[in-house]
């Protein structure tokens, strides 16, 4: 493979990867940077895992460094879109060295976080913005980011933008970009519309495709496991996710993905879920207990659904298990590509119930992966599994510390106000009879001129109530804590 260098990528950008051990090109790094450097629209098309990140984020850095245009307050000249916010938030993580290295600045527009940091960042002049569509329209509708100066624009995994519906605003977004700028189109497919994306918005392209072959997946094994019932799927996915390596177990739904999760950390296997009800900050939180060291307090295994899917790039995960199989074959094959990165080796396992069987059957058959079915035991077990990691206790529930009702003060003698309550009051009318004010004298006793089942007779009046105002003659609530306090 050629060097980055060999591949004309400026000196200092190629050293921000020599220092994290990234020197020789993949393949589509290698056929698509020639191209992208020198400026030209490019449409490239390769699986997840094949290295399109680096494979933009150089060429959008190198041209907006050798830009003579300066950078206006929200008017960034970079622009990557992205489908999801934890795709965006790894893009910026690969782009931000580089961009550093180069005098650029780059932040993330996503929704599901306060919008106030995403204004300031814009108006302090950051020249390169990572985001998602939905976000990035909002802020364009209130004015806060225009993109009429963007220089380069790059479209990240635009199948799954398309899956996701966000083509109407993507079409947008890029329309609103001047014409003449470079755009780079990265996606696994062009069916369901990216087809028409591609030529309306990318002039003259040169097209790249990354086959299979090519793809550093290192040793990427399916295995698929039969189970008897839910309560030896139970055993059996507990027993998968007990290893001591890092593994990423997949659910259908949120609500499973945070219950598993949780019977994993009390069964003395820590987990944390991801799933599109935690909070951008609980996801942060949660992705990096997963991707730090065990002995630092991270955790071995991520309990997620399809969110994880895309986008989330943890090193050496080395056990990807379909807890419950997807619905369709392509979640199948983004949710394997989590293992087997970068030449790394990875094991995939589905877990199979009886009912599923013929599901699973055709689910590989359109993934066009070749696996038997195998009934899980023992010996298939430690062999996936091998060393146990050691249980860990899980930590105490802290009870929630019960706030004491405040003691309320007592009436002083002969029934007048205590210290520091209101006056009396008048009586407001409401409706027939004033409900809601059954608490009598508003603050004071109950006990004052008062009469048992009943109002006072006519021509008298009440202390506090003016004659010929409506008043309440049911019997009036005992006021709590002695009447003293009212409402």
């Amino acid at each position: 493979m050629p060097t980055f260098l060999e591949l004309g990528v400026p000196a200092r950008l190629a050293d921000v990867l020599a220092s994290d051990g990234k020197t020789e090109a993949f393949a589509i790094q290698r056929d698509t940077l020639p191209d992208s450097l020198a400026g030209r629209d490019l449409l490239g098309r390769g699986r997840t895992g094949s290295g399109k990140t680096i494979a933009f984020a150089l060429p959008l850095v190198a041209r907006l460094s050798a830009s003579t245009k300066k950078t206006r307050a929200s008017h960034p000249r970079g622009l990557v879109l992205a489908p999801t916010r934890e795709l965006a938030t790894q893009i910026a993580a690969t782009v931000t060295p580089l961009a550093e290295a180069a005098g650029l600045r780059v932040t993330t527009v996503f929704g599901g976080v306060s919008q106030r940091p995403q204004e300031q960042a814009l108006r302090s002049g950051v020249d390169i913005v990572v985001a998602c569509p939905g976000r990035l329209e909002d802020l364009m509708k209130q004015k806060l980011v225009s993109l009429d100066a963007v220089e380069v624009a790059v479209l990240d995994e635009a199948d799954h933008m398309a899956d996701l519906g966000f083509l109407p605003g993507v079409t947008r977004i890029l329309a609103s970009t001047p014409t003449g700028g470079q755009r780079l189109l990265f996606s696994a497919t062009l069916d369901r519309g990216i087809d028409s994306l591609a030529k309306r918005f990318l002039s003259n392209p040169v097209s790249h495709e990354v086959d299979e072959a090519s793809v550093p997946v290192g040793e990427m094994t399916h295995r698929v496991l039969m189970t008897t019932s839910t309560e030896h799927k139970t055993v059996l996915v507990r027993e998968l996710a007990s290893g001591t390596g890092r593994r990423i177990l997949f659910t259908r739904t949120k609500h499973q993905a945070k219950k598993l999760a949780k019977v994993l950390t009390a069964a003395g296997i820590p987990a944390v879920d991801l799933h599109g009800n935690l909070s951008q900050n609980a996801r942060e939180r949660n992705l990096s207990a997963f991707s730090a060291d065990p002995a630092d307090g991270g955790v071995r295994v991520l309990v997620a659904t399809d969110v994880a899917a895309r986008g989330v790039h943890v090193d050496n995960v080395d056990l990807v298990v379909h807890v419950d199989p997807p619905m369709e074959h392509k979640a199948y094959l983004h949710r394997s590509g989590r293992t087997a990165r970068a030449g790394a080796a990875g094991t995939v396992v589905t877990v199979v119930l009886p009912e599923q069987r013929r599901d699973v059957k055709d689910l590989l058959r359109k993934a066009q992966i070749t696996a038997e079915l195998e009934t899980a035991n023992s010996t298939i077990v430690d062999e996936l599994v091998g060393e146990r990691a050691a249980h860990v206790k899980p930590a105490p529930v802290q009870p929630q510390q019960r706030q004491q009702p405040k003691k309320p003060k007592q009436p002083q003698q002969g029934g007048a106000p205590a210290s520091g309550s209101p006056a009396r009051r008048r009586r407001r009318p409401q409706g027939h009879g004033g409900q809601g004010q059954g608490q009598s004298g508003q603050g004071q006793p109950a006990a004052q001129g008062q009469r048992s089942g009943g109002g006072q007779r006519s021509g008298q009046q009440r202390p506090g109530i003016q004659v010929g105002q409506r008043v309440d003659t049911r019997r009036p609530r005992r006021a709590q804590g002695g009447g003293s306090q009212g409402r």
